[in-house]
């Protein structure tokens, strides 16, 4: 077997082929780790109403521009885009927000029973420098929350995020809370700031420069020391909240303290994206040092128009796996249990060879999972085998097991030994 090595067509040997920069591999005896936080992300999602949706993995690359905003690092800097064979410019999905919002209109989901409640568990792409928890290929799980404009439909999302990180274990979890207004209010804002920031503009890295006239909001998501030293004395917009905003913003503050959901009032928090209005927040780990975002959302009220549908209110979150899987690891609060073999069935002589792999299938059609040897070992072999995977059971079976008829099933961990009958052996082991 070659293992990542290529010939050439000439006959000559090249080099092993590496895995891309900021990708990586998910290996066999780590599955079950993926498998754990995956399954308690739909069966929170499940106990909230939420249904899965799965869009493209690459979409039309104006969606993105449109949807998450011409101004966001996405988009100028680390979207993943090519030309098709049509000619046609596609972007791999850079996150999940923006594919559901278009699924939503596509689908016609508008004319269907409101709130539709989805969640996703998918893929993004964004060309970034790697970081811990962030690679270049991650693993987002999001949910997203359409036609309610109410404070409890943030409250709703907020309250399932905080659910699922509770029940994969994390416990130094901070959430905070902001709200950036709508588009009123936030006009009101950004001539505040542009006035705040003033002269020190020349100062500021050439990225809040651009977005000083197109996005001036977007300058407190900076993460360069210098702009964040300048507006670190901005002004906070919460202040500048119209009657409405100022409202929904108390609301969904009362829900959660009605909740006992602790949060911290942010006014730094504005997201990363164009589309959000009103509530913004993050539930931060402090477990990760300074890229501590676990997971983070809002409500986007103006996306599903922006991108060419009928105006219709909208909040969810995004959350990546990867950085959540390293925070439980680094806390020692990843409780997931390997995956293991109910039963290994180990075999002696040729009469068992043939013998063993027809019970092997009989055994699996009654949900039992079992291993056998495909691999020519001997008897000490195999229950080495048996013991470094983690087989719950062991059966071993010759000549005399299968002119007797029964066979003594051995529970590894303890060591205990019970004879059961060849078509026992299943309910012996479950």
């Amino acid at each position: 077997m070659c293992f990542g090595i290529i010939r050439r067509y000439d006959g000559r040997r090249d080099k092993m082929i590496s895995i891309p920069k900021g990708t990586k591999d998910m290996l066999p005896e780590d599955a079950y780790k993926w498998h754990y936080v995956e399954s308690k992300a739909r069966e929170t999602a499940a106990l909230f109403g939420f249904k899965e949706i799965r869009t493209p993995m690459f979409e039309h690359t104006e969606l993105f521009q449109r949807g998450v905003g011409e101004t966001t690092d996405i988009v100028t800097k680390e979207m993943y885009t090519f030309l098709d064979k049509g000619n046609r410019s596609m972007t791999l999905r850079p996150e999940g927000t923006a594919g559901v919002a278009r699924a939503f209109i596509e689908n016609g989901l508008a004319q269907g029973v409101m709130p539709m409640k989805a969640y996703y568990l998918a893929s993004v792409f964004r060309y970034e420098r790697p970081q811990n928890g962030r690679l270049r290929e991650h693993h987002q799980f999001g949910v997203e929350l359409y036609g309610s404009d109410l404070p409890a439909a943030d409250v709703e999302v907020i309250s399932l995020a905080y659910a699922f990180l509770k029940s994969v274990g994390l416990k130094s979890l901070e959430l905070n809370l902001n709200s950036i207004g709508c588009k009123t209010c936030r006009a009101e804002f950004n001539a505040a700031l542009k006035k705040y920031i003033g002269d020190n503009l020349d100062n500021m890295c050439g990225q809040c420069r651009e977005r000083f006239d197109k996005n001036p909001l977007r300058i407190l998501d900076c993460k360069e020391e210098k702009c964040k030293v300048i507006t670190a004395g901005a002004p906070k917009i919460t202040d500048y909240l119209c009657d409405d905003c100022k409202a929904h913003f108390e609301s969904v503050q009362n829900m959660l303290a009605a909740l006992k959901i602790p949060f911290t009032v942010n006014p730094s928090v504005v997201r990363g994206l164009d589309y959000y209005t009103r509530t913004v927040f993050e539930f931060v780990s402090k477990d990760i040092g300074a890229q501590g975002t676990v997971c983070g959302g809002g409500r986007y009220n103006n996306l599903v128009e922006e991108v060419g549908g009928k105006s219709t209110p909208a909040v969810g979150f995004g959350l990546g796996l990867e950085r959540l899987l390293l925070v439980l690891e680094n806390t020692g609060n990843l409780v997931a249990e390997k995956e293991r073999d109910d039963l290994y069935i180990a075999s002696m002589g040729e009469r068992a060879c043939a013998y063993v792999p027809v019970l092997v299938s009989d055994l699996r059609a009654q949900g039992v999972k079992t291993e056998f040897d495909i691999m020519a070992r001997g008897l000490k072999a195999q229950m080495k085998y048996a013991d470094k995977n983690g087989a719950k059971f062991v059966v071993v079976i010759g000549d005399d097991e299968i002119d007797r008829g029964t066979v003594t099933v051995k529970r590894m961990e303890t060591g205990e030994t019970v004879e059961v009958a060849i078509d026992k052996i299943a309910e012996a082991v479950k």
